[in-house]
């Protein structure tokens, strides 16, 4: 019985700790988020924010006429946590700032997948210039020209 236990405890740990995740860097795009909504690891503590708590804010023209941005920010507590960037086109790559708990990140942003009207999603992998990653799967709740 102890065999059984010890090798299912295996065997569910090697998948776990196996498993392909999007944040490695070398890792395929997924078809789906491994969360909605925030994750993002800072090497002491691990912010998960859902996709409801979450406000997500498509700005089309925010940089002159067809230059969008998008900006995500806590609902609760808008300048707690929240990113901004110009990276909103599939597969783009390019600045952006993400705020958590009082600490701005300027982070380099590939959008994995995107979005123009409200009730389609967004997701972004962010980095840290200190190499520190995070991923965004959100919702566009307001488009606001």
């Amino acid at each position: 019985m102890k065999y059984l236990v010890k090798a299912s405890l295996l065997l569910f740990m090697s998948i776990l700790f196996l498993s392909c995740d999007n944040d490695d860097g070398m890792a395929d795009n997924q078809t789906q988020c491994n969360y909605q909504g925030l994750t993002f690891d800072d090497g002491s503590t691990q912010t998960l924010i859902p996709e409801a708590q979450l406000q997500t804010e498509l700005f089309p023209n925010n940089g002159g006429p067809g230059v969008a941005a998008v900006e995500v920010y806590e609902t609760s507590n808008p300048g707690n946590i929240w990113l901004l960037t110009e990276a909103v086109t599939l597969n783009a790559v390019g600045p952006g700032t993400l705020g958590i708990n009082g600490t701005n990140y300027t982070v380099t942003v590939t959008c994995q997948r995107a979005g123009t009207a409200v009730g389609d999603e967004f997701r972004f992998d962010v980095v840290t210039t200190g190499g520190l990653e995070g991923e965004l799967c959100v919702v566009i709740d307001a488009v606001i020209p």
